[in-house]
């Protein structure tokens, strides 16, 4: 079993319009909502790819009961989450059909106790007991202490689960010095953590920060992994146009899967890149275009070696 942390869960709903214009009405073609967050994104993912994946995290009010009705119909996701007073969130994508652009628009969580957080901390450390592998994603709630998922990290350590982190800001800067197996930064988020926008230098920094690998995921550049074992870089063959959120997510569980079934870093990497180019083809986060990924699984170009490191 493979565990998702998603301390700050939400409804993802997403419009589609035929071109979004500031200032002006529109008529949305399509409305679909879906359980979302960044680790249960990758949880409908990892299922998808024939994984058994437990989701946990807080859920509250009638957005979180939605949550759960929703995943309660996805084979494969076991729901874990943690009840709290306060509302699951909601996030908007509006995208539009004429530019194949994406407006995001993220509430920001219910408030979490402090009892409410002691509790999760329980929690989390039964379900590790059952856990091939642990990733913790996305952003906090109010309440919850900016140093979490160092501490979350040190738990899956001391229980010998392997844990990868993504998150960004003062979370990912806090978590990387707590030593994840793996980080999984965007462009932006490595800049924001080492202050260098030079890709390369920037994956080096995160290691030397504390993480054991860094697998950079950089746009249409594809992927940058720098391991233990050596350094690597995956490209797809072209630009997919369409939805690109949740393709992170998507690549996020691509590493995971590819670290349980224990597979060599350039097969890991070719999964990643293409389930992430095959998420921007799929309607909404959490979703990938089978057809695209089984296309472009032979088609991505991976370069690099153990002689890199």
């Amino acid at each position: 079993m493979i565990l998702t942390v998603t301390l700050n869960t939400a409804l993802d709903i997403t419009y589609r319009v035929g071109a979004l214009r500031p200032h002006t009405s529109h008529r949305v073609s399509e409305v679909t909502e879906r359980p979302g967050g960044k680790g249960v994104n990758v949880a409908r993912v990892l299922a998808a790819l024939g994984h058994e994946a437990t989701v946990t995290g807080f859920v509250g009010g009638a957005t979180g009961r939605a949550v759960r009705e929703r995943l309660a119909d996805t084979p494969g996701v076991r729901d874990a989450l943690l009840p709290v007073v306060g509302p699951t969130r909601r996030t908007i994508a509006v995208v539009d059909e004429l530019t194949g652009d994406t407006t995001q628009l993220n509430e920001p969580g219910p408030q979490i106790a402090p009892a409410e957080w002691g509790a999760f901390l329980d929690h989390y450390e039964e379900l590790l007991t059952g856990a091939s592998a642990v990733a913790l994603c996305g952003s906090l709630p109010p309440g919850v202490p900016v140093g979490a998922y160092a501490g979350l990290i040190k738990t899956a350590r001391a229980a010998g689960v392997p844990v990868l982190l993504d998150t960004s800001g003062e979370p990912l800067r806090r978590g990387v010095a707590a030593r994840p197996d793996l980080v999984k930064p965007n462009a932006d988020e490595l800049a924001e953590l080492t202050g260098s926008h030079e890709p390369l230098r920037a994956t080096q920094d995160a290691r030397r920060r504390g993480a054991r690998t860094v697998v950079a995921s950089l746009g249409p550049q594809g992927l940058l992994a720098l391991t233990p074992e050596g350094r690597w870089r995956a490209l797809p063959p072209a630009r997919e146009h369409g939805n690109p959120t949740g393709a992170g997510d998507s690549a996020v569980a691509g590493l995971l899967s590819g670290l349980v079934e224990q597979l060599p870093w350039p097969d890991r990497l070719s999964r990643a890149a293409a389930l992430s180019a095959a998420t921007v083809r799929a309607p909404a986060a959490g979703e990938f275009d089978r057809t695209t990924y089984e296309k472009l699984l032979g088609q991505v170009t991976v370069t690099g070696g153990p002689a890199a490191a």
